[in-house]
């Protein structure tokens, strides 16, 4: 059959394809992500048995927090998607949602979010939900397009989810949570940087100054993706040493380690495509395994 722009337009204008539009503007890939890191925050930091319905709430709360901020996030850096070819099929910049439908639907389930979390559960996860939206919609966002320092701003966000769940067991922020933080810090780095190198001539495009974009020869970047990974691997065994994991995820941990440290370190040789991939590959993998070591082999309190 023959499209027309009528066609084309209903579409768009489906109920079904709108709300799967919705859905899309809050990155469910990274929600789930969010929301696995919380859980390790929430898990390690109880005291003896989950509180399973503690634990929904948190769920929920940081769930509608963190799509609300990426719908924000879309809302925001619309016009940065439509010239990359990896986001230019998103909804805003594809004309499948308006802006202000977009602005709205984040702000609305943002805010629910954040309420949900300090009514359900604690005024302190709900606190550090509301740190991670203004980091990443005021600092990061608008840093992208100033600086490559903004990598390191942006992995703050990133890092706190697990806060978010140790706040909501424990009501408090212990050594703990700061040692999960970092390690999430820390992982976010290598990661970061690995899938710019990845989509260089993309970010290129859409003026987005990360390291690689700025590092001529990648020699920097390179350099900078072995540090990472290499004090990532030494923080990464602290949770045994602290007490809260046994010493089957201090081997787990320090295999993986080495084991992404190494393709950073073929990265930095070689630099090629293929080195590329295999090292987002690595630190896609990294993390889970990381962090289902250290839920499977924890110390109870």
């Amino acid at each position: 059959m023959m499209l027309t722009s009528e066609t084309v337009g209903a579409e768009f204008t489906h109920p079904c394809r709108r709300a799967a539009d919705f859905v899309l503007l809050m990155k469910p890939r990274i929600v789930m992500m969010v929301l696995l890191t919380t859980f390790v925050g929430f898990y390690l930091g109880v005291r003896g048995t989950p509180d399973y319905a503690v634990l929904l709430h948190v769920l929920t709360g940081t769930a509608l927090a963190a799509g609300g901020t990426l719908a924000l996030n879309q809302f925001l850096e619309r016009d940065v998607d439509a010239r990359m070819v990896r986001t230019r099929l998103r909804p805003l910049p594809a004309g499948r949602l308006q802006p202000t439908e977009a602005l709205l639907f984040g702000l609305l389930i943002l805010v629910t979010g954040l309420l949900y979390l300090a009514i359900s559960v604690n005024v302190l996860s709900s606190v550090v939900a509301a740190v991670i939206v203004g980091s990443y919609l005021f600092l990061y966002t608008p840093l992208k397009r100033r600086t490559a320092f903004c990598t390191v701003v942006g992995a703050v966000p990133g890092a706190l989810p697990p806060v978010i769940g140790w706040a909501a067991a424990t009501g408090r922020l212990g050594i703990e949570a700061w040692v999960l933080f970092a390690i999430m810090f820390l992982w976010q780095l290598p990661h970061t940087l690995a899938i710019a190198m990845l989509y260089k001539d993309d970010y290129k495009r859409a003026g987005i100054r990360l390291l690689p974009m700025v590092d001529p020869d990648d020699k920097l970047t390179g350099y900078q993706i072995v540090c990472d990974c290499l004090v990532l691997l030494i923080v990464s065994l602290l949770p045994t040493l602290i007490g809260f994991a046994g010493p089957v995820y201090f081997v787990a941990a320090l295999a993986l380690g080495i084991g992404l440290l190494g393709c950073a370190c073929a990265f930095t040789l070689w630099r090629s495509r293929t080195d590329v991939r295999r090292l987002v590959l690595a630190s896609l993998v990294y993390l889970p395994a990381l962090l289902l070591l250290m839920v499977l082999n924890r110390v109870p309190f």
